[in-house]
């Protein structure tokens, strides 16, 4: 791909654990830089967007800017995929009647026989008349350990029993069976079956497309259940799959609202801002793939001030469903993800909301710690947990309860 871009060798990104290197991971504000950020709320014909009719035409073309220079575009090769019933079980869960369903989705690889992929979702609903909200995560299979020694129980309850005692359902779609994360199995997974034998080009979709592509035939299949609310299926990731959560939203607007954790460069976090996560780190050999080709050329020739789109414009395309964006503190060790840059996105990206008949982000200076911005349908809140999302999902259910009320 470097050759077919012109591209003889991708610019360093920042390092992490040397704090003597000479591009050693920017921790301070005083360092961020200066940037000024392309234009949300103007057309590329340069006339201001004074209407929602003008919003939609805006949006087409921020869509297009996405497709062709960050993620990649989803092809009309991407193959159908047909979903299987493996396993129900009616049982009870945090003390509460509930139906578990596991479920396969296979796909048609007959153009590309070389290439397979079976994504594996999995879904727990409570048992009730009425239908059901549902949020789907992007996850791990289950019984999936970290490596390493084990990690200290969660404190508190877990998300899927705070889920199921507000009448939600919750849902796990396994990232990695959409496409591997991992650049040297492109010719693999769903994007495998695409390319039908050929090269990526330079606008093929990356990892981060295909799964949000994935989540969507996800979100499909647990629609179909008459048990679910169509009308309220949600989207939740942390880490790289916060970054494709936030993907998901911004493409498929069936998704009713979004949780967005420490996503970072590449998600919610702005590219232009010095902090963390840099543009040379997306494009190296452990992330690249994340991303379309025409990706690497700003981290190669070309910077990131080149791009015509920066992550408040990723964000306004969930505009004008709720979307809550969170992170934990530089301190508490999720400074990587640039946490003030993720609200600095939601404030620059409010506008979107305004102008469909919503309301943005309800604070616009940076708020302290555990300090929930939810007054509007973006919403903003930095916890102290380090790298996860458990300590916002009391705030998130909240804010979703009154977004998306029975």
């Amino acid at each position: 791909m470097l050759d077919r871009l012109g591209i003889t060798q991708i610019r360093p990104g920042a390092d992490g654990f040397d704090p003597r290197a000479p591009n050693a991971v920017n921790y301070d504000e005083s360092k961020t830089g200066t940037y000024e950020l392309p234009g949300l709320m103007r057309l590329n014909n340069g006339r201001a967007v004074r209407n929602s009719k003008d919003w939609d035409r805006r949006r087409k073309e921020i869509v297009e800017a996405f497709d062709r220079e960050i993620y990649g575009r989803a092809p009309l090769s991407a193959p159908k995929i047909t979903w299987n019933l493996v396993r129900e079980e009616k049982t009870t869960e945090a003390g509460l009647p509930v139906v578990k369903r596991w479920m396969e989705g296979v796909a048609d690889n007959k153009a590309a026989p070389q290439a397979s992929a079976t994504i594996m979702l999995r879904y727990t609903l409570p048992a009730a008349e009425r239908r059901v909200p549902v949020m789907l995560s992007f996850g791990f299979p289950e019984g999936f350990k970290f490596p390493g020694p084990p990690r200290p129980a969660d404190p508190g309850p877990p998300y899927t029993e705070q889920l199921l005692r507000h009448g939600w359902g919750y849902a796990v779609v396994v990232a990695n069976s959409i496409q591997a994360d991992n650049g040297g199995e492109l010719k693999t997974g769903v994007i495998g079956i695409s390319l039908q034998g050929r090269q990526r080009t330079p606008e093929d979709w990356g990892v981060l497309r295909a799964w949000a592509w994935g989540a969507s035939r996800a979100r499909e299949a647990i629609a179909s259940d008459t048990k679910v609310d169509a009308r309220r299926i949600g989207i939740e990731g942390l880490s790289r799959y916060g970054k494709a959560a936030l993907v998901t939203m911004a493409y498929d607007r069936q998704f009713a609202i979004g949780f967005i954790g420490s996503s970072g460069a590449g998600g919610a976090a702005l590219y232009r801002r010095n902090f963390g996560e840099r543009m040379g780190n997306l494009a190296a050999g452990g992330e690249y793939h994340w991303f379309a080709g025409n990706f690497l050329k700003y981290a190669g020739p070309k910077t990131e001030f080149d791009l015509a789109v920066d992550a408040h414009m990723l964000i306004a395309l969930s505009a004008p469903r709720p979307l809550f964006i969170g992170a934990g503190t530089v301190d508490t060790g999720d400074g990587w993800v640039d946490p003030k840059g993720s609200f600095l996105a939601a404030v620059a990206a409010s506008p979107a909301w305004a102008i469909t008949g919503a309301k943005g982000l309800s604070a616009t200076d940076f708020p302290p710690e555990l300090t929930p911005v939810t007054g509007g349908d973006l919403a903003f809140r930095q916890h102290r947990g380090g790298h996860n999302n458990r300590d916002n999902w009391p705030s998130f259910i909240d804010f979703a309860t009154r977004e998306l009320p029975n």
